[in-house]
């Protein structure tokens, strides 16, 4: 009898994922990112993991006492016994202490991460388009298009895939290093999601409102996102490249954007 599809399906699973050029990308855990907001999420993270480790040890352990030292096999009766107003004080205090040290750092946290209040060096409007992206450089009259550039021999198979297969563009979003970036969200057709996870940053794109979020990018770099709401067929060919740049090579990139849209107004227009 030759074997079920499921059964094939599992073993080419296993054989996949023993493959050294699959675990290479393989990572357990969320990155610390590239931004302060970034780092606090993933240490957030990191303590309410260990919160919840030590719960578990804490719960199993009781547990495993009591089946094992406890069984009817030694010999073991159980208590007959109603309300012990101690137990059910002591049972509720310790949950809501552990919720409450768990709850102020995410507070300061959330209230961090939405304080677009203060000054900004630079805001650029982020439009949600199915199925690319586009980017207004506000006060700077610089516009960018930004549309999946991943060939099509790739897609259909006819070619071999390269390492940022379906997270490549033709026009990165380009930012200066260290320095306060407010981006605002909306869409023009669908809801879509910006999502980068280097930056601490996934704002919902809304047709008709503005979200707000900011990032202060510490390391020149290129950084990687995509599109997380499902927003049609194309959900899945909306990437995010960011590149960041210092200062000075940040400005001489501008100028040279503005000279070219100044000699070719339509460049960066919406299709």
């Amino acid at each position: 009898m030759s074997p079920s599809p499921q059964f094939r399906a599992l073993v080419f699973s296993l054989l996949l994922a023993m493959n050294p050029s699959v675990q290479a990308d393989y990572i357990f855990n969320m990155t610390p990112g590239v931004t302060e907001i970034s780092r606090g999420i993933h240490n957030l993270h990191m303590v309410i993991f260990w919160i919840c480790v030590a719960i578990g040890l804490v719960v199993f352990s009781v547990m495993f006492y009591a089946i094992i030292w406890h069984r009817k096999s030694r010999g073991a009766k159980a208590a007959n016994f109603h309300e012990n107003t101690l137990v059910e004080i002591i049972w509720t205090l310790i949950p809501f202490s552990i919720l409450t040290m768990m709850a102020i750092p995410a507070a300061q946290l959330l209230i961090k991460m939405h304080d677009t209040k203060t000054d900004s060096d630079l805001s650029i409007k982020i439009v949600g388009h199915q199925w690319y992206w586009e980017y207004e450089y506000l006060g700077e009259g610089v516009r960018v298009i930004s549309r999946l550039s991943t060939p099509q021999e790739q897609i259909q198979n006819r070619d071999i895939k390269n390492p940022h297969y379906l997270r490549e563009v033709d026009n990165h979003l380009v930012v200066p290093q260290k320095k306060k970036i407010r981006f605002l969200t909306t869409a023009n057709d669908v809801i879509h999601s910006w999502w980068v996870p280097a930056l601490g940053v996934k704002k919902d794109a809304i047709p008709g409102f503005i979200n707000e979020a900011w990032a202060k990018i510490e390391e020149p770099g290129i950084y990687r996102g995509q599109c997380a709401e499902l927003c049609g067929v194309l959900h899945g060919f909306m990437p995010i490249v960011i590149e960041v740049k210092t200062e000075a090579e940040y400005q001489t990139w501008l100028l040279e954007k503005k000279a070219l849209m100044n000699n070719h107004p339509t460049i960066g227009h919406t299709p």
